[in-house]
Formats: structure tokens, C-alpha cells, sequence
């Protein structure tokens, strides 16, 4: 099993996660992290460090969020590793729960 960065992370990109992560799988895009479901361990201790909520365990992700396991997957592929944290998005806090924001991925 592996843990998913979900939508709400979009235009946000809080790193606080990336700190505690024991194997280094977090990967950076312009306004997106994912995690690299084969390096991950399931250890959970992400999960609670995300200010936002926005990663979950891949069988407990939000109804309409399904498509982010695969995302996670083909994105940790080409984007760049991340292991210290740094300062979120400038307008971060104005995205933090709006819905709908998967059009809004830069690759």
C-alpha cells in the first residue's frame, strides 16, 4: 500500500511532509508533490504533517480523487525528488479547500 497526495495539494505545495519521510519519496512539480508509490513504505508519518490534509492512505482517498494514485505514479516518474522542506505557494492559504482544482496542474 502507498499514500497519495491528493487534489488539495494543488496550488498549495506545503512541504512539511517532505521532512519527515524516512525513504525520501516525495517529488516536486510547479504547484503539485506527489508521492512515488513504489518507494513508499506506508509508514504514515506524512499524513498527519500535511497543514492541509491532502494526503491519504490509497484505499481511504475522497470519492472523485481516485485518479491520484495514478497521478502520483506517472508524475514521480519525471519530477524532481524533494527531502527539505520549503515556504508553501505565496497564495496558498487562498487555495487551501477550494474543489475542483485538478484542471488547474502544471506539469
Amino acid at each position: 500500500m502507498t499514500f497519495v497526495v491528493g487534489e488539495d495539494c494543488i496550488n498549495c505545495k506545503h512541504t512539511d511532509c517532505v521532512e519527515v519521510c524516512p525513504v525520501d519519496c516525495f517529488y516536486e512539480g510547479p504547484n503539485f508533490l506527489v508521492i512515488h508509490p513504489d518507494e513508499c513504505i506506508d509508514c504514515a508519518l506524512c499524513e498527519p504533517e500535511c497543514p492541509i490534509d491532502a494526503i491519504y492512505s490509497e484505499d481511504e482517498l475522497p470519492a472523485g480523487q481516485e485518479q491520484f494514485l495514478e497521478l502520483n505514479a506517472e508524475l514521480a516518474d519525471i519530477w524532481p525528488n524533494i527531502t527539505e522542506k520549503k515556504p508553501p505557494m505565496d497564495d496558498a492559504e487562498a487555495w487551501t479547500g477550494k474543489p475542483d482544482k485538478l484542471p488547474l496542474l502544471q506539469r
